[in-house]
């Protein structure tokens, strides 16, 4: 099963529990541009209170007793609470806050665009959006130490697709 394909199965647990994902991160760049770069984990924003990190993580993310469960009932196992990271022995997981994009990347959550798959609902950013997300992670000294230049390398990417 591809990454995007287990994004869509956890996907359409969260569409139950009434959240609609926003598919972030290498899976969703691969997603919205066809090109590979080699997805390591599976980033997916949920609704959650836009302060971000500043909030206690097992305040920061709504919902977040019933995404356990959702991910416990799909096999996954928390496997670190500040990152909300979850695994199955075979992909990890790791969700976000999407009412920070506003602050952090100046996108507004009306802007997202709602895609279905096999009935599932969820956000996906334009490669424009994608972007000013990469272009904002770029800045951010804890990303810039955990990626290796990977966001610079989107980053040129993008801007060779929309011609800048």
């Amino acid at each position: 099963m591809s990454k995007f394909d287990v994004f869509v199965h956890i996907a359409r647990s969260l569409n139950l529990i009434g959240i609609t994902p926003l598919l972030m991160g290498s899976v969703g760049f691969e997603r919205v541009t066809g090109l590979h770069v080699d997805a390591q984990d599976i980033d997916i924003h949920v609704p959650g209170d836009q302060r971000g990190w500043e909030v206690p993580a097992t305040e920061n993310v709504f919902q977040w007793e019933n995404i356990m469960q959702v991910m416990e009932s799909l096999d996954f196992t928390l496997i670190d609470l500040h990152e909300h990271a979850f695994s199955n022995g075979k992909e990890m997981v790791e969700f976000g806050i999407i009412d920070t994009l506003p602050d952090f990347a100046g996108i507004k959550l009306e802007d997202l665009e709602i895609h279905t798959v096999r009935g599932v609902r969820f956000y996906l950013l334009t490669p424009s959006q994608y972007l000013r997300v990469y272009e904002a992670s770029s800045k951010d000294s804890y990303r810039v130490n955990k990626n290796n230049d990977k966001d610079q390398t989107k980053i040129q990417l993008l801007e060779n697709l929309l011609g800048k």
